[in-house]
């Protein structure tokens, strides 16, 4: 009679490679979705009286330049990202308590017992918390990334979303940006900062081999997550 194997062997097997895998896409930047079509809150137009020469529609211009202006044209981001935070925190309390009562005597003596008196009695207490924490972080993005303007909307704001893929010889490399621009912020050259996108969703990350070895394991992950008894 041939007997099944027992599925203890490739349960842990399944969860040993579901481990191991999780350590490969450690690095993985997790891009943001498409952003959904902005809705604003505008005014009621001015609807034009009938026999009117004008008519709504794109905006006839007999001359102007080559800045982003309607869908699908291109306009070119320049990241000038930095940040800095620093925060500092020190806590210290103590309290020392100290009772002590005198042994009360009847008829002018001490009640013992064994000569130890019984009712002389004494209470001390001491306790005390000490703590320190220090967070310092600095994170600094240059670049340019091209977008296309994906809405216009009735003011005459930009939506704008794009990414830059870079497949290098260590790995794949992933930058994206979203945002709202306003068209008087984009100067000549068809480019605007990153400090001028309103709304701006920046990721920047990828995956390979220096991205996995900047990453910390899933052991060492789990004895810093809040699962962690210690």
């Amino acid at each position: 009679m041939h007997t099944l194997p027992s599925l203890a062997p490739l349960a842990l097997a399944a969860a040993t490679c579901a481990l191991l895998g999780g350590c490969v896409i450690a690095g993985d930047v997790k891009p943001f979705p498409t952003m959904a079509p902005v809705q604003p809150i505008m005014p009621p137009q001015a609807q034009p009286s009938a026999g009117a020469i004008y008519a709504a529609g794109p905006g006839l211009q007999l001359y102007g330049d080559r800045r982003a202006r309607d869908v699908g044209d291109l306009l070119t981001i320049t990241l000038v990202e930095s940040t800095t935070a620093t925060t500092s925190a020190t806590t210290g309390i103590s309290k020392n308590s100290d009772i002590e009562m005198a042994s009360p005597t009847v008829l002018g003596l001490p009640v013992t017992y064994n000569g130890q008196e019984l009712l002389k009695n004494t209470a001390k207490g001491e306790r005390s918390f000490d703590g320190k924490g220090q967070s310092a972080q600095s994170n600094k993005l240059q670049g340019s990334v091209t977008v296309t303007v994906v809405q216009r909307l009735p003011n005459g704001n930009l939506v704008v979303q794009g990414q830059k893929q870079l497949r290098l010889n260590q790995g794949d490399e992933l930058v994206q940006i979203q945002g709202i621009v306003r068209a008087a912020d984009i100067a000549t050259d068809n480019s605007i900062p990153s400090s001028k996108v309103a709304d701006a969703r920046i990721a920047y990350g990828g995956r390979g081999a220096v991205a996995q070895s900047n990453a910390m394991g899933w052991f060492g992950r789990f004895f810093n997550s809040a699962l962690s008894p210690y």
